[in-house]
């Protein structure tokens, strides 16, 4: 019986695998915010230097 308690301790405490799945959820949540902004930024930039080219155009 103790080393059924003692192998669930050490799985408790042992971080590696829980950690490195939480870095990987967090990188791919930047990932996903970043890509986000690129399009909202593209789309802005699109739209300020069609307004910019018609102003000048007329």
């Amino acid at each position: 019986m103790d080393k059924i308690l003692k192998r669930i301790r050490n799985f408790i405490r042992a971080e590696d695998g829980p950690t490195a799945v939480e870095y990987a959820v967090m990188l791919a949540m930047i990932i996903v915010v970043c890509l986000a902004a690129v399009r909202t930024l593209g789309t802005n930039a699109k739209t300020t230097f069609t307004n910019i080219a018609n102003s000048i155009g007329s």
